[in-house]
């Protein structure tokens, strides 16, 4: 996918953010990759994450929601996980990536039923989260014989946005974006038969406050109401980065088992932080993933949640 030519649709301004964006990811591929990687994590975490405020954000989410941690700890967060997040992006750019996430061993309980669904040519839904490496676990799940779709949220600026897209779609397609169009797209993929893959740990505006660290979080029941309309498997998905900070184990968990949107949410939210919690530095603390857990948002979707007891 290239930048649409709408030249005077985009402000000079965006265009130069954008730019500015790609330049260092583009002179990063001038080292070889074992160093690229690393490089590319050292600069996020010691010099673009103290300019944007990244590190303050690790702060704030770990003061909220583990405030037991010790300085020390946080401190080593607030440098590891700004660290992954810069090696994540080198590595969407980095055409040697493909052959590391595609040579990941891939284990877990859910292996089973996902070829059985294959085999049956059944839709699959992984549900996954910002934790070590989402692309990572794409490839390996490509290696094994599913050609993934991906439901994405679009980058805030259009220029910088379109390289990423295009990163994206070079590792699997088809990839839908959030929004109507890019829903209905992704109900014909799953009515076919196909596989989708879908990040499920974003504040979502339209999504109901579930327990996520013992405070409430909206999230997105979206995915879970596919997965009983289309009888498909919701298997969670990790893709954890190993010690030596290149290469990657894939976890195929069993799956959610069905039984109401509400419930198998949470149970997803459950798994992601039993995760996280065992893994600290690898989920993407930056976000801000508690912010409308309290407020007129949170209340709508808790009036929502009533509406659905109410039912049953």
């Amino acid at each position: 996918m290239s930048e649409p030519d709408n030249s005077t649709a985009i402000p000079f301004r965006e265009r130069l953010i954008g730019a500015a964006l790609v330049a260092p990811i583009r002179a990063a591929r001038l080292l070889p990759y074992r160093w690229r990687v690393p490089v590319a994590g050292w600069l996020t975490s010691r010099v673009l994450a103290p300019l944007a405020g990244y590190g303050r954000r690790v702060r704030e989410n770990l003061a909220f929601a583990r405030p037991d941690l010790p300085e020390a700890e946080v401190r080593r967060l607030m440098r590891r996980v700004t660290d992954n997040a810069g090696r994540n992006m080198m590595e969407l750019y980095s055409p040697e990536f493909g052959a590391v996430g595609r040579a990941a061993p891939v284990t877990g309980p859910g292996l089973p039923i996902l070829r059985a669904a294959r085999d049956a040519g059944k839709p699959v839904i992984f549900v996954t989260g910002h934790f070590g490496s989402f692309n990572a676990a794409r490839l390996a799940m490509i290696e094994q014989g599913f050609d993934m779709g991906v439901f994405y949220r679009p980058m805030a600026n259009r220029p910088f946005n379109a390289h990423y897209v295009a990163a994206m779609a070079a590792i699997s397609k088809p990839m839908f974006e959030q929004g109507r169009r890019g829903m209905m797209q992704m109900v014909k993929h799953l009515r076919s038969g196909g596989v989708l893959a879908i990040l499920n740990d974003l504040n979502a505006h339209d999504g109901v406050p579930l327990d996520f660290f013992g405070k409430p979080a909206l999230t997105s029941l979206a995915t879970a109401e596919m997965a009983l309309k289309f009888d498909a498997p919701l298997l969670p998905v990790w893709g954890r980065r190993a010690e030596d900070g290149i290469h990657f184990v894939i976890l195929v968990e069993e799956p959610i088992a069905h039984s109401d949107p509400v419930t198998m949410t949470q149970e997803f939210n459950d798994r992601l932080e039993a995760q996280v919690r065992a893994h600290m530095d690898q989920w993407f603390w930056i976000h801000r993933r508690w912010k409308d857990g309290t407020g007129p948002l949170a209340e709508k979707g808790a009036a929502y949640l009533r509406s659905l007891e109410e039912k049953t």
